[in-house]
C-alpha cells in the first residue's frame, strides 16, 4: 500500500517530509490539503490529526504528524539519510531541532505574513523582527557549511532535508540565496540529488492556483 502525505505546495514543513520520503525511496502519494480554505480545521481532518496542520502522514497503521517525526520514521524504515554512529545520529538530530526552532519556525511565519496576507494586514514590525532573527540563523547555517558538502555528516541526511525546507521558495521572506555562498552551494548539491524536485512540482498547490 502506498503511503499518503497530506500536504500542500506552499508548506515548507510538508516539503521536508516529501523530499525525505522521496530520497529514502519510500513510495508515497500526495493528498492535497487545501489549507488556505480551512481544510486543516475541518472535523474530519481534526479527527485524524488533532494538531490540525500539515504535513500528516499515513503508512498503513502508522499515522504521524510533525515533519521531523515523519523524517525520522523515513530513516527508520529505509535505513537511509540517518547517522551511521551514535555521534552522527545526535549531530543530525541537533540540526533538525535547531531548524525547527531557529529557522523554519521563523521562516514559515515570515513568508506567510510577507506574502499570503493582504498588504494592508501585514505587520511590518513583526516581519522586520523575524527577518533579523532569520539573518542570524542564516549566518549560523552558512558558517556551518564552510568547506562542507553536507551539514551533519559526509553525506546527505535529514539534517539537510530539514534545513532546506523553506529555502527553495521564490516568495520574499528575508532570504536571498546569492547572499550566502555556502548555503547556495549546498542547495545546489541538494538540487542534484536523484529525485529532487522543487516544492511546487513535488506537491500540489501553489500561489498561482489562488490568483
Amino acid at each position: 500500500m502506498t503511503a499518503k502525505l497530506y500536504c500542500f505546495g506552499e508548506s515548507g514543513n510538508s516539503y521536508k517530509a516529501a523530499l525525505t520520503l522521496t530520497l529514502c525511496d519510500i513510495a508515497w502519494e500526495p493528498v492535497y490539503l487545501d489549507f488556505f480554505n480551512g481544510a486543516a480545521r475541518t472535523p474530519s481532518f481534526r479527527e485524524m490529526n488533532v494538531m490540525a496542520e500539515a504535513p500528516f502522514f499515513i503508512d498503513g497503521d502508522v499515522k504521524l504528524s510533525q515533519s521531523g517525526v515523519i523524517q525520522h520514521y523515513a530513516v527508520e524504515k529505509s535505513g537511509q539519510l540517518g547517522g551511521r554512529t551514535p555521534e552522527e545520529v545526535r549531530e543530525v538530530l541537533r540540526w533538525v531541532l535547531w531548524d525547527n526552532h531557529k529557522m523554519s519556525g521563523v521562516a514559515g511565519q515570515t513568508r506567510f505574513l510577507n506574502n499570503f496576507l493582504s498588504e494592508a494586514k501585514r505587520p511590518q514590525e513583526v516581519i522586520a523582527f523575524n527577518k533579523a532573527r532569520l539573518n542570524a540563523a542564516f549566518q549560523v547555517l552558512d558558517g556551518a557549511l564552510e568547506g562542507r558538502d553536507w551539514l551533519a555528516t559526509d553525506t546527505v541526511t535529514i539534517a539537510d532535508t530539514a534545513c532546506c525546507g523553506y529555502l527553495f521558495y521564490p516568495e520574499p521572506f528575508g532570504f536571498t540565496r546569492a547572499d550566502w555562498p555556502n548555503i547556495d552551494r549546498w542547495l545546489g548539491n541538494i538540487e542534484h540529488l536523484p529525485g529532487w524536485q522543487h516544492p511546487y512540482d513535488m506537491m500540489p498547490g501553489s500561489p498561482a492556483d489562488r490568483t
